[in-house]
């Protein structure tokens, strides 16, 4: 506790808000939690012996506490009006989600519904899709159009993603289709966080009637505007393969390269006498761009972290990059504890933990180095590995896939990455700025960023190297979590056999669980029926082999890639088949029962 109080409280307030989400206390006992929490922090004052012994614990628990009301808070189900399958609504745009073949997907905020009665209940939320040769929605209008309009359905199986629960944490509670056309008026005021997300908007247009080949544009507005909506899937499955996703998320990386490069240049107008502006200056700029690219959580985490670091720095007080740690995640965890259940924030988190604990004994496995550019060459690739070998178990536990060529992909791109970076930034400055007719500026980059997307490509066509449908649960995830908290003091020094004895415990224990929960599901036999929109998938799992019962269609390829292959993981199953049943079938009979197709 003396030496990382802040990260330790940062724990009991994160098990606060996991102990809060999976028991859901009613508002009786949270608020009698609060009570018996103010009589643990008035007893932190108390100078009597045992209860300075006890201190630590009673501040432990005030987080603990903290957590779980935060949690309740900001889990509290808004009133929903009661609506028709089918409404006309009037609704202003909200945020872009990416799209699909056929739809554009938005966050919408319903304004307004005709004939409803609950105006309590308004504004509230809903994604709505739209088909593409509709016109584009933006933010200085109000849209008025009939919709059909449910809420998302609950899941069935506990597989599947709950897409309910995960629309829910955004404050999400509807599933609109669009079918037709739109009315839309202009907004007689647009409110100045509408006008920031309109220029972003207006720029994103830009880039898409810039110079730049298709493939570039789309790139260019994921790297640096946080916007992969339209991407296409190729290229997102070159990343994803490659485990470069996080160059196409504007992440931690991303920021402290726009920090240091205003912070180097600033540094260099500005005289020694006022560093300290330049810090300041160059924690605004970050800031001003976290908003202009609509502040999205990976952005806002980086930020966090950058100004709590460098808020020690001007104050004079020593730097620590765990203590920025702790107070980013809290800050973002006061305000939405839903967070916690990002993603995207827990593997930020973990990667500068890993970044934190490993970067120094893997350098020091290269040697000493001879020369700038080996120091420069080891430094990136202990980082990498630190942050790879770091988030490697929860990237398992949540997308079930490894590829082995993600390593050395990393090791070639992650040093271009401040090229790129910093290449992709000057352009969309000069396109903002109207400046579009510098064609070899735009031609260099455009053959640059192509070079780069082809060395990804051909990183990404090593299938072999790639492992799908690894089954990992929240059991082998922690034990998998300790043994890389271990590996630090054995690479430190290897001969040491308490070190080795606590690694390979590890090892040994995580095999043990593993091989339990695989018996449990190979003895398991079980059917099912599974839902995909109107579709009905049944299994029937014997031993270590399922069969899937469907009618032959045109979504066979998604089914696949929602239904089948997380059913597979889920069950640590190989070996499938699938048999399909006339189209005209209307029931399934399975030992004696019958279970409806339609």
């Amino acid at each position: 506790m003396k030496k990382q109080p802040l990260l330790i409280l940062l724990l009991c307030f994160i098990i606060g808000i996991l102990f809060q989400d999976h028991l859901i206390m009613s508002q009786v006992l949270v608020f009698s939690l609060l009570i018996i929490l103010a009589a643990s922090l008035f007893s932190i004052a108390i100078r009597k012996r045992f209860f300075q012994q006890i201190k630590y614990y009673c501040l432990g628990f005030f987080f603990f506490s903290i957590g779980i009301f935060v949690h309740f808070q900001n889990s509290q189900k808004p009133g929903l009006p009661i609506l028709r399958n089918k409404e006309t609504i009037v609704f202003q745009l909200d945020k872009k989600l990416n799209s699909n073949e056929k739809n554009r997907k938005y966050y919408v905020e319903i304004l307004d519904v005709s004939d409803l009665k609950q105006k309590e209940s308004f504004p509230f939320k809903t994604v709505i899709s739209i088909p593409k040769d509709v016109e584009a929605l933006d933010f200085e209008h109000y849209y008025k159009a009939e919709v059909y309009i449910h809420q998302p359905e609950e899941v069935r199986n506990d597989f599947q993603f709950d897409y309910k629960k995960y629309l829910a944490r955004q404050e999400v509670y509807f599933q609109a289709y669009l079918p037709n056309d739109i009315l839309k008026t202009e907004k007689q005021s647009v409110s100045f966080e509408d006008k920031i997300k309109q220029k972003r908007l207006d720029i994103l247009n830009q880039i898409n009637h810039s110079s730049l080949s298709p493939k570039i544009q789309e790139f260019l507005k994921g790297i640096i505007l946080a916007d992969r909506t339209e991407m296409d899937s190729e290229t997102v499955k070159d990343f994803n393969q490659t485990g470069l996703v996080h160059l196409l998320a504007i992440s931690g990386s991303h920021m402290a390269i726009i920090f240091w490069i205003t912070l180097l240049i600033l540094n260099k107008i500005v005289t020694v006498k006022f560093r300290k502006v330049s810090i300041v200056l160059s924690i605004l700029l970050i800031w001003t761009f976290a908003i202009f690219i609509d502040y999205g959580s990976s952005v806002m985490r980086s930020c966090l972290m950058i100004t709590c670091y460098y808020v020690m720095v001007l104050l004079q007080r020593k730097s620590d990059l765990l203590h920025s740690l702790a107070l980013s995640a809290f800050s973002l965890l006061i305000f939405d504890s839903n967070q916690l259940f990002d993603v995207g924030f827990q593997l930020s988190y973990v990667a500068v933990l890993g970044i934190w604990w490993l970067t120094n004994p893997i350098k020091n496995l290269f040697g000493k180095p001879r020369s700038k550019s080996e120091k420069f060459f080891y430094g990136i690739s202990a980082m990498t590995f630190a942050a790879q070998i770091a988030t490697l178990p929860l990237a398992i536990y949540y997308f079930h896939q490894f590829s082995f060529i993600s390593v050395l992909a990393n090791l070639f791109i992650i040093p271009l990455s401040e090229l790129i970076i910093v290449s992709s930034l000057l352009i969309v400055i000069l396109i903002a700025l109207g400046f579009n007719n510098i064609p070899f500026i735009y031609k260099g980059f455009d053959v640059f960023v192509e070079c780069v997307l082809k060395l990804i490509h051909w990183f990404s066509s090593f299938e072999s190297l790639m492992t799908r449908n690894i089954s990992l649960n929240i059991w082998e995830l922690i034990i998998l979590l300790l043994t890389v908290y271990f590996l630090k003091y054995l690479i430190q020094d290897f001969l040491n056999p308490k070190n080795l004895l606590r690694f390979g415990f590890c090892l040994l224990l995580f095999f043990a669980v593993r091989i339990s929960f695989s018996i449990f599901n190979y003895n398991k036999e079980e059917m099912l029926v599974h839902s995909y929109y109107k579709e009905k998938i049944v299994s029937v799992k014997d031993k270590d082999q399922v069969t899937f019962w469907m009618k032959s269609n045109k979504n066979e390829d998604k089914i696949r890639g929602f239904v089948i292959n997380p059913y597979l993981t889920s069950r640590r199953i190989k070996g499938f088949k699938i048999n399909y049943i006339p189209s005209d079938s209307e029931a399934f009979v399975y030992q004696g029962k019958q279970y409806k197709l339609e």
